[in-house]
């Protein structure tokens, strides 16, 4: 079973040409990026709101200008924390069509070398060319469309749990 799914990999690598492993290797980053956000979140994220909870409650008075500004800091630092790696997953994510387009490109110039070198317009000596020239595509344009859904699940979750540490961060006593 594993080494059949080896050999379709190898086989749709193989007919989509050296783009389609970049592409590969971009749509690996991607979900390790995206793996590595959820489990921050599933791990860690308890831990620093807490602990920004806790140093807010600790405090004696809350309704100055410094208190707020201390407040504003706790949130900052956790929407950062939050936030950490989305700035390379929205950059991976627009890589992926940008790949597939240069495999688009890379490919129709393989069809235009066997177009000069035989002189006529055979669609079997051009069906490698073409291959190679949809296939990073359509692997760019599903690395990208899966990396959306993700990102945007992600940014959804961030801004519920910004919410909730503002709603947790009162200034009353």
């Amino acid at each position: 079973m594993l080494m059949q799914a080896y050999e379709q990999v190898y086989l749709f690598t193989e007919r989509g040409g050296d783009v389609v492993l970049a592409i590969l290797g971009i749509i690996f980053l991607l979900w390790l990026f995206i793996l590595e956000r959820i489990a921050y979140f599933k791990l860690s994220h308890k831990a620093v709101l807490s602990a920004a909870v806790e140093e807010w409650e600790q405090r004696m008075e809350r309704t100055s200008w410094h208190a707020h500004q201390i407040r504003a800091d706790l949130v900052a630092n956790v929407t950062m924390s939050l936030n950490n790696n989305m700035r390379f997953i929205k950059m991976l994510v627009g890589l992926c069509p940008l790949f597939g387009l240069l495999g688009t490109v890379t490919g129709m110039i393989e069809v235009f070398d066997v177009m000069a070198f035989l002189g006529n317009g055979s669609p079997r000596a051009m069906a490698s060319g073409i291959s190679k020239a949809t296939i990073p595509t359509m692997a760019g344009m599903v690395g990208a469309l899966t990396g959306v859904f993700a990102q945007s699940f992600i940014q959804r979750h961030i801004q519920r749990e910004k919410i909730h540490l503002e709603d947790k961060l009162t200034f009353d006593h």
